[in-house]
């Protein structure tokens, strides 16, 4: 995504949704003593853990990329970083459907899907960004769930069009390569379509280890879903760069919460890990941005770990 249209984006997202802190509710005034041990149990990972994430850090660029260039996987340097890659199947208009991908990675062993972020140069992913009210998920498409449990009414939406498509070829790629492991992975508004893939997935297909990989992801849906995500097998990551402002929207006095999960890349460059849901230590997105204000839109699309945002 270009710095002219993350601008916007944010600019949008942000009015739509609102500041962190506008309400007292946002940090309580005396932290409990379990949200002080998270905090001391933040870690810095080491140089190999952060190498292990490239290849997904490119599979989510990759889905800004056309889909009749991830079909045949000829998008550029983001399928030149992972050459083995076999593509399954593909689709999205990247307006009223996000792009989107999916195939079949030797190396790691694994089905890949991929969800294309925010082209703010359409107008119905910027106004679904916008849609804040929580609902209750599909039944038909998440059976089985808690009525309590609600997402983002635009990205559920979002998720809901490209659903059957993406479930069709990860169920074509378990059978055609053998696969048992399945991984998600997308920036921003991708990332947010990708968590919902990820909760998803599992309740359709059996036998599988679902894994999430998001990046600069905005929360997607209200405490139980933060919980029901968190109580699932399903390995969550969702890597917030410096400054990014996105991952506080929208506002937690709204009612929305991020599962557990978040790796922070700080202004020194090391990625940290941060237990715990919101963990509010100045070394984690939600204490290091606070609000809006104090947020910087150019770090939305990276680098992570020198690797830009965008086909």
């Amino acid at each position: 995504m270009s710095p002219a249209k993350v601008n916007t984006f944010v600019a949008l997202l942000a009015t739509a949704f609102f500041c962190e802190h506008a309400t007292a509710a946002a940090i309580p005034a005396s932290i409990p003593a379990s949200e002080l041990a998270e905090r001391q149990a933040i870690t810095a990972l080491t140089t190999s853990q952060i190498t292990a994430f490239r290849p997904y850090t490119h599979y989510a660029s990759t889905a800004y990329c056309q889909p009749a260039a991830t079909l045949a996987w000829n998008c550029g340097a983001n399928c030149e970083a992972n050459p083995q890659f076999v593509p399954i199947a593909s689709g999205g208009d990247g307006d009223s459907t996000q792009f989107w991908y999916v195939g079949f990675d030797p190396t790691l062993g694994e089905v890949i899907v991929g969800h294309q972020g925010t082209d703010t140069s359409e107008i119905l992913p910027v106004l679904e960004d916008g849609d804040i009210i929580l609902e209750t998920l599909d039944s038909g498409l998440f059976p089985g769930l808690s009525s309590d449990i609600k997402a983002h009414m635009g990205f559920a939406g979002s998720q809901s069009r490209s659903a059957a498509g993406v479930l069709a070829a990860v169920k074509t790629g378990i059978s055609k390569f053998g696969a048992k492991k399945v991984t998600v992975t997308g920036h921003s508004l991708g990332a947010a379509i990708g968590l919902l893939d990820a909760v998803f997935l599992p309740l359709h297909i059996s036998g599988i280890t679902t894994r999430f990989v998001g990046y600069g992801m905005p929360r997607v849906g209200n405490q139980e879903f933060a919980d029901y995500v968190d109580s699932r097998a399903i390995s969550v990551t969702h890597i917030n760069n410096k400054e990014d402002l996105v991952p506080i929207l929208p506002g937690r006095f709204l009612g929305y919460h991020h599962p557990s999960g978040e790796v922070h890349i700080v202004d020194s460059g090391s990625w940290l890990s941060c237990p715990g849901q919101d963990n509010t230590s100045d070394e984690c997105t939600v204490g290091d941005v606070g609000n809006i204000f104090e947020g910087n839109t150019d770090d939305h699309s990276g680098p992570y770990d020198g690797i830009e945002m965008g086909c």
